[in-house]
């Protein structure tokens, strides 16, 4: 009898391990449901399951509430006991209604956004596929809730709540990407980032200063890529996706292979990507003002203008090419810890700067030549967690990263010999600790702490082609270190069922040594010094008084400390003026208030409304100034209006997101997300411009179907007019960039592109992606953008999973 009984333990024993491993499946087609989010609290754990579905309950053992999310399913709460009778089969039933998810790193840790007082929203690895974007910076665009601006093809600078460039923060894999020569201008440098190696991707929006330090003004856009899976079982699994790609548009040709290998304690995942993209065509249809019918080619020792064959279709040169490649490393000896090592490397081609060659001087093109050359980025990162549920903390997080980035301008005038280059190199070394310590069942604590060091060094060249000499010339930044340490802590209180509460505060110590060469412009200095502080705070809360109702409210403080850009810079800003350093400049300061109410129609409808409102003080703004006495100098050959960055401005930046869901049938459904914003700062004599970087109206309007395996989307992407009047004043004079209206000023006309896309399993193992981008082939160009979007665009892809 009592062998009988050890053999009835045992068995059990061996059942309970297997229901340890659940697969999640889509209750409709009984396809597994990849990357999907299960989360507690008590205790503290979190899991993504993986390309089959599968995810490992054990860090969840005892859970009373187990949340179990994937984007376009019904979020289930559950307990760990509850869970394991249901199987090792779990189906989650479709949904697009959801009031909250789970989101990845919004304070840093997996937090259900149900109980996050600001607005977050997920882009999830689905979407991302079905979506085939092209670049990182189109993937933030499918979201219909960012705004892209692109001055070249390989570009693409976000726009959010009316803040840009350095004033929003890039983060990957929980590393600050943000350098200290970000610019105020536009940027390119998400486009170093992979879309088909993202396993999530995240904005949050308004200030993100108290969890992330200096830049995160109007946002916090997040990055995570793919994190090795381990094997549930005792054998190696090993899984993985290949995909090529075409786009008639740009004639794409792309590939990209990844790689999992996972056993019960090691993984390792290995991803490379290689894009090709020719001259990117542009619609028929639309302002001929966009249209510049030649380009310039060197031949025989001459610059030869070369008319183009299709009136100025082929937008002449936007062509470039990119390599990325990503390895990580994953090692787990036990629940409570979790080490996990990864190597990033992005590389592109030389590629032009296209509104820069629409410049034209005297009846002809200024420049012969003004490229961006090779853009790299290369990260290192250590991520050690640490699972205690004792002590000061419960959770633990510790990353350790290194990156490398590289970046040049090479320009020359037409019929001139003489090149410039001035190449860029910033060494950025961080750590950042993060904890979470649950204090009871209404209030949870997060606090840690970051270091920073950016170390920037810039060299100029000048080069006579004709004679093939070289010689050095003005660098566009003084050699500098920029450094920064902040610490910061958090509360998440609960109050009761229907109100969460959350508040946090961080101190912001950051300091810049600057090392000024005189050879070339008279600087008063040679040597410039910061060190400062900045303290933020915020407090917000969450109230839901049903199932059907969220209502939430934000006041939160930002900070954006100047930078080796802001202090250093010496560059062509618009013709006729040149922006100098600058030394004597502090911190601008932003407040920010939010208001959001969700409300649930029953089972068919979702709205969703976000107002918000800005104000930036001592705003660093580019303005009029004097070098050594001097309003003007004389820079590349012409003399030159002298400008630089100043706490000069105030501005002002409000505006409405507006999200609404319907769901027809249990097939079809209707979204759109629209987003209206304006801003306003402060010019040197008192009067108001509108701000530069916010967006007009603009939104994306989605039908979609799906039966079975099948899903088919039409949708409408769409933009608003800025008149003369509102276009910004420094905008007003780019007459490269805008269209003329018919007093022959400059305006950026509204647009709209209709599209179609749709996804099928040929096989088990091969999916077919296909679609027509701008169908009716709409010459359209996006607000402040310096290159038109594609025309008409035949999109072909496969994908193999294995």
């Amino acid at each position: 009898m009592k062998q009988i009984l050890i053999g009835f333990g045992m068995l059990c024993f061996f059942f309970q391990l297997k229901a340890q491993t659940v697969t999640l499946v889509d209750k409709a087609t009984s396809e597994p449901i990849r990357y999907a989010t299960l989360s507690s609290e008590i205790p503290p754990a979190f899991e993504l399951t993986n390309s089959k579905g599968q995810v490992n309950l054990s860090p969840f053992k005892g859970a009373s509430k187990i949340t179990i999310s994937s984007f376009g399913h019904q979020t289930i709460k559950i307990s760990y006991d509850e869970l394991l009778t249901l199987g090792n089969i779990i189906q989650l039933e479709n949904s697009n209604l959801n009031l909250s998810e789970v989101v990845i790193s919004g304070n840093r840790w997996s937090r259900s956004s149900e109980n996050l007082p600001t607005k977050i929203i997920s882009i999830s690895p689905d979407e991302i596929a079905f979506q085939n974007p092209q670049t990182a910076a189109d993937l933030l665009g499918v979201s219909g809730k960012v705004y892209i601006q692109k001055s070249q093809q390989g570009g693409g600078s976000p726009m959010i709540r009316g803040f840009a460039t350095n004033r929003l923060l890039y983060v990957v894999d929980g590393v600050r990407m943000n350098t200290a020569i970000f610019r105020g201008g536009n940027i390119q440098n998400v486009i170093n980032l992979d879309p088909f190696a993202m396993e999530h991707a995240e904005v949050l929006f308004g200030p993100g200063s108290v969890i992330y330090g200096s830049d995160a003004v109007g946002g916090v856009m997040s990055f995570n890529t793919l994190t090795p899976k381990f094997s549930l079982d005792e054998n190696a699994s090993i899984s993985g996706n290949a995909i090529t790609r075409y786009s008639s548009a740009n004639n794409e040709s792309t590939g990209h292979l990844d790689l999992n290998v996972g056993w019960k304690k090691w993984a390792i995942s290995t991803s490379i990507s290689a894009w090709d993209y020719d001259h990117l065509r542009q619609g028929s249809n639309g302002p001929d003002d966009y249209l510049k019918p030649f380009y310039v080619k060197r031949i025989n020792e001459e610059d030869v203008v070369i008319p183009l064959e299709d009136g100025g279709l082929r937008q002449i040169p936007s062509a470039y090419s990119q390599l990325n490649l990503m390895q990580k490393v994953r090692f787990k000896p036990s629940q409570a810890w979790d080490f996990q090592y990864g190597f990033h490397y992005s590389e592109t081609s030389p590629y032009g700067r296209y509104d820069r060659h629409n410049r034209i001087r005297n009846g002809l093109p200024r420049y012969a030549e003004w490229d961006y050359g090779p853009q790299i980025w290369m990260m290192n990162n250590l991520s050690i967690k640490h699972f205690a549920q004792k002590g000061a903390f419960d959770q633990m997080s510790i990353r350790l990263a290194h990156q490398h980035f590289e970046e040049s301008r090479i320009d020359r005038d037409l019929n001139k010999p003489i090149r410039t280059t001035q190449d860029e190199k910033v060494t950025a070394f961080s750590i950042n600790t993060d904890f979470t310590k649950i204090l009871d069942a209404n209030n949870t604590l997060v606090y840690g702490a970051e270091w920073v060091l950016n170390e920037v060094y810039s060299n100029g060249m000048i080069t006579n082609i004709t004679i093939l000499e070289s010689s050095p010339g003005p660098s566009r930044y003084p050699r500098a270190d920029w450094r920064s340490f902040g610490v910061y802590i958090n509360e998440e209180h609960k109050l009761n069922e229907q109100v969460n509460l959350q508040s946090g505060l961080r101190y912001n110590w950051f300091g810049l040594d600057a090392s000024f060469d005189t050879s070339f412009y008279p600087f008063p200095f040679t040597e410039a010094n910061l060190s400062d502080g900045a303290l933020t705070g915020s407090i917000g809360g969450v109230y839901r008084p049903n199932d059907s109702w969220v209502i939430s409210s934000n006041f939160g403080t930002a900070f954006r400390s100047p930078n080796v850009d802001d202090i250093g810079k010496v560059f062509d800003s618009e013709p006729g003026a040149v922006t100098v350093p600058n030394p004597d400049l502090e911190a601008e300061y932003a407040y920010s208030l939010d208001l959001g109410v969700a409300k649930k129609l029953g089972d068919f409808a979702k709205l969703d409304v976000t107002g918000y409102y800005t104000l930036l003080n001592n705003a660093l703004v580019r303005r009029d100034f004097t070098l050594a006495g001097n309003d003007s100098i004389i820079y590349q050959g012409e003399l030159s209006k002298v400008q630089a960055i100043q706490n000069a401005a105030q501005a002002r930046v409000y505006g409405l997101q507006i999200g609404l869901e319907i769901k027809m049938n249990d097939h079809l459904s209707f979204s759109s997300d629209l987003n209206i914003q304006s801003g306003e700062e402060e010019l040197d004599n008192g009067a108001i411009s509108p701000s530069r970087h916010a967006a007009p109206m603009f939104g994306i309007s989605r039908l979609t179907y799906r039966k079975n395996k099948l899903q088919v989307q039409l949708y409408a992407s769409y933009q608003g007019e800025k008149s003369f009047d509102e276009l910004p004043v420094e905008e007003r004079a780019k007459r490269e960039i805008y269209a003329k209206d018919s007093d022959g000023n400059t305006f950026a006309p509204s647009w709209y592109t209709l599209n179609f896309k749709t996804s099928y399993p040929i096989f088990d193992f091969l999916i077919l992606n296909a679609g027509i981008e701008n169908i009716t082939d709409q010459r359209y160009r996006p607000f402040s953008s310096g290159i038109s979007g594609p025309g008409r665009n035949i999109q072909l892809s496969l994908k193999a999973s294995f």
